[in-house]
């Protein structure tokens, strides 16, 4: 695919044997210097996809006399800001010469992050807050940025990120490479597109997790107050050995991790509340197995990437089509298989099928005996009062941030 022999060292060392699809088609597109537009599903491996491109540039090109950022990846969350700094870490260790890559993330002190950017950087990977934050205190300068990768963009502007965006990008200078990778492609991800790439290749293998058998998806017909019962029977029934829990508040992530701890299953809670100490600790201590159950929010579960991870759960239904994905992607990851499971009750039929309808499948309804619902979903519930159809106030200012997209600085509160 073009990359020099010490990326493909690179590439064996860490596993990688065969390219999957998205990083067949966006490794010679980016390496052509095209811009790139790639909707790839959660866990197709689009980390790979560019970081490689990404690396070959610091193993084949003159390097400039001072260090100055090259490279911008901009990301929605801090763990997944972490997982691609240690991903091209690990890719430039086969490099002649060192590659500087600096990781800017909110919840941990600024200083220790402005100390390390002394010296200069060739790559950054950063989220929208902290990157304007060390901007601001001058402790990076974007002007002379040759690569612009916006990894994970639906994501990037659906936590209302887009004033953030709209700022970092009117730091960057007119003449640079842009890569886009987005898991969904809502209309203000569109809209981004059409605003920042250059003839860009388009790449599309966005099906691939949801028609392939690779993600089992159950959905399961229970009671509102009979789900953690029935979440803790699957568990023990089932002998996983890890499973993802998604529910829609962090008072429920909280009130279901707990009351799975006293059942005497390993459960915590993670969400945004929670430090970025202790949310480093749980997520390793899920990662290593001495957590059995991640209890989990939309918001906290952003940028997770476990390996081999066997079972998600939705113990809430997610808002929107774009969450389901994203959710039930976390299993199956780079050519596994997994488990999706779905708990629907009666005042949530009617979502459930507008998830069925947005993805083109339908899946079968079960009862587990022992659980059966005494509540049925009427006709009415069935149909109609679909779930987010009307706008949130998360929307509206969603699209107010979008629309200002490209008209330069937004002062930040």
């Amino acid at each position: 695919m073009g990359l020099t022999p010490r990326l493909l060292r690179a590439a064996d060392a860490l596993g990688f044997e065969v390219p999957t699809p998205i990083q067949a088609a966006a490794i010679p597109a980016a390496l052509a210097g095209r811009d790139v537009r790639a909707c790839a599903s959660t866990g197709s491996g689009k980390t790979a996809a560019f970081a490689f491109p990404v690396m070959r540039r610091f193993d084949v090109e003159v390097r400039p006399a001072l260090r100055r950022a090259q490279v911008l990846v901009l990301v929605p969350t801090r763990e997944l800001a972490a997982q691609v700094g240690d991903t091209l870490r690990a890719i430039g260790q086969s490099l002649e010469e060192p590659v500087k890559v600096s990781v800017l993330v909110g919840g941990l002190s600024i200083n220790p992050q402005l100390m390390a950017l002394r010296g200069g950087t060739d790559i950054v990977v950063a989220t929208p807050g902290r990157l304007l934050d060390v901007v601001d205190k001058n402790g990076v300068d974007l002007s002379r940025l040759d690569c612009l990768v916006l990894d994970e963009a639906d994501r990037l502007l659906d936590g209302g990120f887009a004033d953030e965006v709209s700022e970092v990008l009117a730091l960057l200078p007119r003449r640079r490479q842009n890569l886009l990778f987005s898991a969904t492609f809502p209309t203000e991800v569109q809209a981004l597109a059409d605003e920042l790439l250059r003839d860009p290749v388009r790449i599309d293998v966005s099906d691939a997790p949801l028609s392939q058998a690779d993600i089992e998806q159950r959905a399961i017909e229970v009671d509102t107050d009979r789900r953690t019962p029935l979440l803790r029977h699957l568990i023990e029934d089932g002998a996983w050995s890890r499973v993802l829990v998604f529910v829609a508040t962090r008072y429920a992530c909280d009130h279901v991790a707990d009351k799975l701890r006293r059942a005497g299953l390993a459960a915590e809670a993670f969400h945004g509340d929670a430090s970025q100490g202790a949310r480093a600790r749980i997520l390793s201590e899920f990662k290593s197995r001495e957590l059995r159950v991640l209890v989990a929010t939309d918001l906290g579960a952003r940028g997770i990437d476990i390996a081999q991870l066997p079972v998600v759960v939705n113990y809430d239904l997610p808002r929107s089509t774009v969450d389901y994905v994203h959710r039930i992607g976390r299993t199956a990851r780079a050519g596994a298989s997994g488990l999706a499971i779905s708990f629907v009750t009666a005042d949530t039929e009617s979502h459930f099928r507008l998830i069925e309808k947005r993805q083109g499948l339908r899946v079968a309804r079960e009862r587990i005996a022992g659980f059966e619902p005494t509540q049925t979903a009427t006709p009415e519930q069935a149909t109609g009062g679909i779930k987010g159809k009307r706008p949130s106030k998360k929307d509206k200012l969603r699209a107010a941030g979008l629309a200002r997209l490209g008209e330069g600085p937004i002062k930040r509160s």
